[in-house]
This record gives C-alpha cells, sequence and structure tokens, in this order.
C-alpha cells in the first residue's frame, strides 16, 4: 500500500512497503496546472530530477517485536554487536516512523475539530426566520461531538502505544558498555521525539473542558520523559537550557539511529558511452557531405576565389547548424523509453549489493498516457493545459541478500515541489463579506490544485492506483487528500471525491 503524506511546507513523501517478490514497478505522474507555465525549458528533466526527487530505502519487519528480541539476543552475547545496533535502531526507527504518521493524522484532526468549532459558534449566533434554531448548526455541533470523541479515544490509544513500546524498549539495558552506550543513544532520542510529538498534540487541541482530561494525560507523560532523561543524565544542563543545542544534538542521533537500517546506493547516469558514439556519428556524417560539397565547388569554381571561400563558409556554417540537429535528433531516438538512471542499494554493515533500480523521468503530454492513467486522471476541459511529469522506477531486489530475519524494504520517495512555487504568484486578493450588516474585508492567497497519480505494480498481482489532490499556494502545501483508489483494499473511513475547484 502507498502513502502520501506532507512531510513539510513543500515536501510530499511517498512511502510504500517492498514485499518479498523481487519486482516492483512504480510509476508517479505529477499534473500541473498549464497557467504556472512549467515546462521543459524552464526546469529540464535532469535539473527536476537532481534537485527534486530523493529515494530512501530501509530494512522493514511487519513482525514488530523480532527488532527488540534480536536485539536482546545480542545483549546476551548470543548475536553480533552490529546485529544488536542493527535490530535496536530498526525498532526505534519504525516507532519513530509510526509516531510521526500517527501524530500527523491526528494534527490534521485537531485543526478540523477547530475548525468545526468555529463554525458552530458562527451558527449559533444565527437564527433561522421565525426565532428557531439553526437546523444546519445543531447538526454540525452533533457532528462536531463524533468526531471530537473519536479524537479522545485515537489520543488515548496514542497514549497507550507509545507507553508500551518505550517500556517495552527499556525492560532490557545491556550490561556491555559499548551497547549501553548504543542503547543510551537511542533510548535518549526517542524519549526526546516522543515528548515533542506529545506536546504538539497538546498545543494544537481544541480549547474546551471535553479534552481537559486527555490534555492532562499527555502532559503528564512528556514530564515523565523529561524526568527519565534527567535520571539517566543523558543530557548536559548547558544543552538542555539551549534549544538549538540540543535540536541538533537530536538530529545527529536520528542519523544515528537510521545509518545501519538506510541501505547504500550509488547512481549513476545511464548513456555515456552512447552519448559520445552519437556526438561522433554526427559529426562524421555531417563531415560527409560538407567535404563532398566542397569537391563539388572545386569542380564548379574551379581555382581559389572569393567565390570558392563564400561557397566553404557558406558549407561550414551549415555543418555547425544541422550538426547539432541530427545528434540531437539521433539521441532522442535511441534512447526514447530507456532508463536514464541506474541506482544501486548495498547494505549498510557488509556492503554487499542487495538490489538494483532503473529510473525515468520525462515531461509527457496527457493524450500520450495510457487510457488507464487517463481513466483514474478524470480530466475535463478545465485541466486541457496541465503539464504531466512522469517519474517511474523498476527495481529488482535480492531477500536472499538481506540481514537474516528481513526480507523486505520500506521505500521513501522525497518529492521536492518549492521549484513550482517560484512560479507562483506573489500576490493576494481581497474577498468581501456580509456579516451581521457589517462589510469585512480579508485577504486571500491564491491557491493551486495539483493530482498525483500512483500506479504500482508487482510481479503476479493486480496494479493498484491511487490519484490525490494536493492543494498549493506559494508558501506551502496546504492539503493532501486521496481521492481515489483502485486494485487495493481502501482504508477505513476513505471515499471518492469530486473535484473541486480551489481559489
Amino acid at each position: 500500500m502507498i502513502t502520501v503524506e506532507r512531510k513539510d511546507s513543500f515536501h510530499l513523501k511517498i512511502s510504500r512497503v517492498l514485499q518479498e517478490e523481487t519486482s516492483h514497478r512504480l510509476d508517479v505522474f505529477l499534473f500541473v496546472p498549464g497557467e504556472l507555465g512549467l515546462n521543459e525549458h524552464v526546469i529540464s528533466e535532469d535539473a527536476f530530477y537532481y534537485s527534486s526527487i530523493h529515494v530512501k530505502r530501509t530494512y522493514y519487519s511487519d513482525k514488530h517485536h523480532l527488532p527488540l528480541v534480536l536485539s536482546r539476543l545480542a545483549s546476551r552475547g548470543r548475536l553480533s554487536t552490529e546485529q544488536y545496533r542493527l535490530s535496536l535502531s530498526l525498532y526505534a526507527y519504525q516507532y519513530v516512523v509510526a509516531l510521526e504518521r500517527a501524530t500527523q493524522s491526528l494534527l490534521d484532526t485537531a485543526r478540523r475539530v477547530q475548525q468545526a468549532e468555529r463554525h458552530a459558534e458562527t451558527a449559533e449566533r444565527a437564527e433561522a426566520p421565525g426565532g428557531e434554531p439553526n437546523e444546519t448548526g445543531a447538526g454540525g455541533q452533533a457532528q462536531e461531538r463524533i468526531v471530537a470523541a473519536g479524537l479522545q479515544e485515537r489520543l488515548e490509544e496514542l497514549c497507550e502505544l507509545a507507553q508500551g513500546i518505550l517500556r517495552r524498549l527499556r525492560r532490557n539495558q545491556p550490561s556491555d558498555d559499548g551497547l549501553l552506550k548504543y542503547y543510551a543513544h537511542i533510548d535518549n532520542y526517542l524519549s526526546w521525539f516522543t515528548e515533542q510529538r506529545l506536546l504538539a498534540l497538546v498545543a494544537h487541541l481544541p480549547r474546551g473542558r471535553d479534552y481537559r482530561t486527555i490534555r492532562e494525560r499527555l502532559l503528564e507523560i512528556c514530564l515523565a520523559e523529561s524526568e527519565h532523561r534527567e535520571q539517566a543524565e543523558y543530557n548536559a544542563s548547558r544543552v538542555v537550557r539551549d534549544p538549538t543545542r540540543m535540536s541538533n544534538k537530536m538530529r545527529l542521533l536520528r542519523r544515528l539511529i537510521e545509518y545501519p537500517v538506510t541501505l547504500k546506493q550509488q547512481t549513476q547516469e545511464l548513456g555515456g558511452a552512447e552519448q559520445k558514439a552519437v556526438k561522433g556519428l554526427a559529426t562524421g556524417v555531417v563531415m560527409v557531405f560538407v567535404s563532398l560539397g566542397l569537391l563539388q565547388a572545386r569542380d564548379t569554381v574551379g581555382n581559389i576565389t572569393a567565390l570558392f571561400v563564400l561557397a566553404m563558409a557558406v558549407l561550414y556554417a551549415m555543418r555547425e547548424v544541422f550538426k547539432d540537429d541530427l545528434r540531437n535528433t539521433l539521441w532522442r531516438w535511441l534512447r526514447k523509453g530507456r532508463p536514464k538512471w541506474r541506482r544501486q542499494y548495498f547494505d549498510a554493515t557488509s556492503n554487499n549489493p542487495v538490489g538494483r533500480q532503473l529510473e525515468w523521468f520525462d515531461y509527457k503530454r496527457f493524450g500520450k498516457l495510457d487510457e488507464q492513467i487517463k481513466r483514474v486522471r478524470k480530466r475535463n476541459v478545465a485541466q486541457r493545459e496541465e503539464v504531466v511529469l512522469h517519474y517511474r522506477s523498476s527495481s529488482r531486489m535480492s531477500p536472499t541478500r538481506f540481514l537474516s530475519g528481513y526480507e523486505k524494504t520500506r521505500e521513501t520517495l522525497s518529492l521536492d515541489l518549492s521549484q513550482l512555487t517560484r512560479l507562483m504568484d506573489k500576490g493576494s486578493h481581497r474577498v468581501y463579506r456580509l456579516k451581521e450588516g457589517q462589510v469585512s474585508r480579508e485577504s486571500v492567497e491564491k491557491r493551486h490544485l495539483l493530482n498525483l497519480v500512483v500506479r504500482e505494480e508487482v510481479a503476479n498481482a493486480e496494479p493498484i492506483l491511487q490519484r490525490w489532490k494536493i492543494v498549493m499556494s506559494r508558501s506551502r502545501i496546504v492539503d493532501v487528500v486521496k481521492v481515489h483508489q483502485e486494485g487495493g483494499k481502501p482504508e477505513e473511513g476513505e471515499a471518492e471525491q469530486d473535484e473541486t475547484p480551489v481559489v
């Protein structure tokens, strides 16, 4: 299953878990509004690929307790030190990823609850004709209470899971000094990261008495984690007092956790030798015609005269013009449909090759897309001028070369959309509203709607297609919503949505 979420202001994170099968194929289509004026002359294919597409793969285990079990065996001398570091890092990394996703989802829900509360307050002040309460406002309040109850239940579940995972980690501290130091680094980061994510939830919870109990529960966990780090003396007092130093230290600890479980990779651009051959062939072909032209001019003009020199100048000028055109035409014909880059993956500990991946990236016209993608996009008249960016990857992994106990990897594709924001208008416009007999003026920023279509194909399985709406302004990614899925089991609560214009 593929997930698409907002990583920060301008980054989209596309994640998927690669199963035991050895062959996988992924297609990502980004539909950009034509009004932005994007084309290959504004941002070339190579420039967009190198600056905006970043791929990372890590080991993954759906048996969530397996890494912790292996780390305990290693701490008792039954496995190597490298196995301890890898297993504990994988346990911590999967917890961090899961907590990030869970808290981000809860933050989005909390914001929607706050918006619903504001709308409900506005509806309460408005009365239906005859002095009766507005039924729409009453229905909105009922819906708000349902969403709020679900939010509290999910927060309670998050607290239980976070405390349980940290408790299991701390049950068995290693006695070896080398292992204990590594354990302390991971425990320090997980404690701080858990506190930060829970504090973010507290900061964005609605300000109502209904959330007082869960807010106190979250703050209690945060205080307990802070006291735990203080008792273990993980951080010096000068680091604790300085938020910048504390943040930088935790960023380094995050890299320490990710390093053993992240596959090393090398990217190679394909077609270098072919490009030199095409260049030589184009030059040779053009020189043949130039030489024939010179011989013909010599026979026609006779001795070297001003007319002969002029003919030579014209022939050489034609050579310079047609040489580049011929070379570019031959190169496009030769490389059409072929991969442009090769990415090789290596185990971080043993440096053994564990897989490879071929990659494509180019601009597409809507008419050149296959019928499956056209149907999922559901493009109408308003989007005729869209520009389509297409990224494709075809990977073949070798599970037999993976570390013992791990047969899956988690791929994260980060898509940087900051280059597109430079094409958006800086200005905003004003909207006038009539409220309680008074005219109010509000500033509204212009937003653009992008569509992201993702197709995943696995050997001997039905392809999975998803479509996501991405609402963007010049300052940030405003929202990411899934609107279509086929070929896989939809997540609970999801339903296909109609496309709406964005201002």
